[in-house]
């Protein structure tokens, strides 16, 4: 679904509600965590979410490649030629990461619209397991490991293995670059993952009472 579609709206006050019963409020309340489920954890949003993120660290990586074409002796042509390719490298993950802060903020709102539904007609009883999604969670979750790993290997590792004469400034710049933009991102990913299924959890199942109005 495109991102520019609105999301569902939130559910109407409380003395606004006017389903003709306890079906057609079931109905729309699905309807609703349905879409805002699939918006903020379904498959084309994990692989936006990660294609954001191999954009920055490719963009990091040019910005990275360009430093060191500064480091030996060159011709003011190069120079200029590094320079132009350094700042498009930048220019690309400072882009990736407006995206990424513009989902972040997005998922919030997602959240705060799922939890709004499921407060509505819960007398008449809601069970959350559909929309606890472990499948895709556990996608978002192992994906969002790795990535921390390799985080953590960019920048740790460097600086376990780095050696006085064999390791420039510009690799240090780039490898704790490299690890800081892996190690959030894996991070965002991964409270994503727990924090919906943790949501879909505590929702649990609740029985209907009787007498309750829509």
């Amino acid at each position: 679904m495109s991102r520019r579609t609105p999301l569902p709206p939130p559910p109407p006050p409380q003395h606004l509600r006017a389903w003709p019963g306890p079906e057609a409020m079931s109905a729309d309340r699905e309807r609703a965590m349905d879409e805002l489920t699939a918006r903020g954890l379904g498959p084309g949003r994990w692989v936006r979410f990660w294609l954001l993120v191999g954009g920055a660290a490719l963009g990091w990586g040019m910005v990275g490649a360009a430093l060191e074409s500064f480091e030996g002796p060159g011709d003011p042509l190069t120079a200029v030629f590094a320079a132009g390719f350094g700042a498009i490298g930048l220019a690309g993950v400072v882009t990736c990461w407006i995206f990424l802060g513009m989902g972040v903020r997005r998922d919030r709102t997602i959240r705060q619209l799922l939890v709004a539904w499921a407060e509505v007609g819960r007398e008449y009883g809601l069970s959350a397991t559909r929309w606890r999604l472990p499948g895709l969670s556990l996608a978002w979750l192992l994906s969002a490991l790795v990535v921390c790993g390799l985080g953590l290997w960019s920048s740790l590792g460097f600086a376990v293995t780095a050696r006085p004469g064999s390791e420039t400034y510009v690799d240090a710049v780039f490898s704790f670059g490299l690890g800081v933009i892996l190690w959030v991102a894996g991070l965002i990913g991964a409270a994503k993952a727990v924090g919906h299924y943790r949501w879909a959890v505590r929702v649990g199942p609740v029985g209907a009472r009787s007498g309750a109005k829509v």
